[in-house]
């Protein structure tokens, strides 16, 4: 019989260890990562970058680091800085981009040479995204909390007496002359604008758990799709981009509803009323492995469906990106900055995350949410 012997690495042929251990190495890591040839010839991809752009690294290395990210993409000019100079280069939220379009990535972005190799190029990409959103969005939570304490304050200390208010101007408005019962009725329109406001703001306190049933997607973004038509984007054109296998969300449809509907018509209103060429893109797809840790959980939540708004407008300033969900936040003169306000809180409430990144034509925002576990796999329908 034969003995048996477990052989070590530092038994094993220095020839074999050193190919194969380095592919494992390398698809050991959790960032993507490629080496580039001549004319940015992708050679190699561990992984995670096959995980990352969606597609085998037989297919990458059949293409070009200009063929899967966007023309013009910063991640192109910072790969010829280093053909150029030799060096090694580090640069932080790189638009990444996408030649499949509808996602725009920021990433960290490390490349440098790799000596003897007649020109090579490492990349490493990390991608920051995600822990922006799960950062950003705890904040969003915070702020809508402390709207919902001021919204239950607002409610005794200042509707009530508005009614006493609206009432007395009421009773003056038969007793004066028609002069003076123009001011009377300002004073009623400006209470009911107040208590309208005060209304609004009084939803951010409702903390009542949801009932969650299977919600269809594609049926809300169809819904909202007809509003939006008929009514405040009669002007722009509304393009679908559906993944019609996309399992359904546990939820209230009615809460999704007005989520992107206050999305699609926020949309609507940075394109504009003057523009003929203004378009809104409803897109849905399967984002398999994003997942989000609970806080004070050990507890990690599968967020696979992302839903994406996207819009040709001017975008968000760099300025306003990282504010744009808080509560009375808004670059309208007459907006009250409570509509993204909500879309946040109602997001959260379905246990999604949402953000806003630009886009190369204007902005788009993306919601990852999780999946009903209890129906079939597929069958949410919808047209693309």
């Amino acid at each position: 019989m034969s003995e048996t012997t477990d052989m070590s690495l530092d038994d094993a042929d220095p020839r074999m260890a050193e190919g194969d251990m380095a592919g494992i190495l390398l698809d050991g890591l959790p960032h993507p990562v490629l080496l580039l040839g001549e004319g940015n010839r992708i050679e190699y991809a561990n992984a995670r970058a096959e995980d990352f752009f969606q597609a085998s690294a037989g297919l990458l290395r059949r293409q070009t680091l200009d063929d899967i990210v966007a023309f013009g993409s910063p991640l192109l000019a910072l790969i010829d800085h280093v053909r150029r100079n030799g060096g090694n280069v580090n640069e932080y939220s790189v638009d990444l981009g996408s030649r499949k379009g509808g996602e725009y990535r920021l990433v960290d972005v490390y490349g440098a040479p790799i000596a003897r190799t007649n020109g090579r190029i490492m990349v490493i990409l990390q991608q920051r995204t995600m822990a922006q959103m799960i950062e950003r969005q705890l904040t969003h939570r915070g702020a809508a909390r402390s709207v919902s304490g001021l919204a239950a304050v607002l409610a005794h200390e200042i509707k009530n007496p508005l009614s006493g208010i609206r009432g007395a101007a009421q009773l003056l408005e038969g007793t004066i002359s028609d002069e003076d019962r123009t001011l009377t009725q300002l004073i009623c329109t400006e209470s009911d604008r107040i208590c309208n406001l005060v209304d609004r703001m009084e939803v951010f306190g409702d903390e009542r758990p949801l009932v969650r049933e299977p919600v269809n997607i594609h049926e809300v973004l169809d819904h909202v799709k007809k509003i939006a038509e008929t009514g405040f984007a009669r002007h722009i054109k509304l393009v679908e981009q559906y993944d019609p296998s996309l399992p359904a969300i546990p939820g209230s449809r009615d809460k999704l509803i007005q989520a992107f509907l206050n999305l699609v018509k926020n949309a609507a209103e940075a394109i504009g009323d003057e523009r003929s060429d203004g378009q809104i893109l409803l897109a849905t797809a399967f984002r398999p492995g994003v997942r989000l840790s609970l806080p004070g959980s050990a507890a990690r939540v599968s967020l696979p469906l992302q839903i994406s708004v996207e819009d040709n407008g001017p975008g968000v300033s760099d300025e306003l990106r990282p504010h744009l969900f808080e509560p009375f936040v808004t670059t309208k003169s007459s907006g009250s900055g409570l509509g993204l306000a909500l879309v946040a809180k109602f997001i959260g409430d379905h246990g999604g995350i949402i953000e806003c990144d630009t886009a190369s034509r204007g902005a788009i925002f993306r919601a990852l949410m999780p999946m009903h576990e209890g129906g079939p796999a597929g069958g949410n329908g919808g047209s693309s």
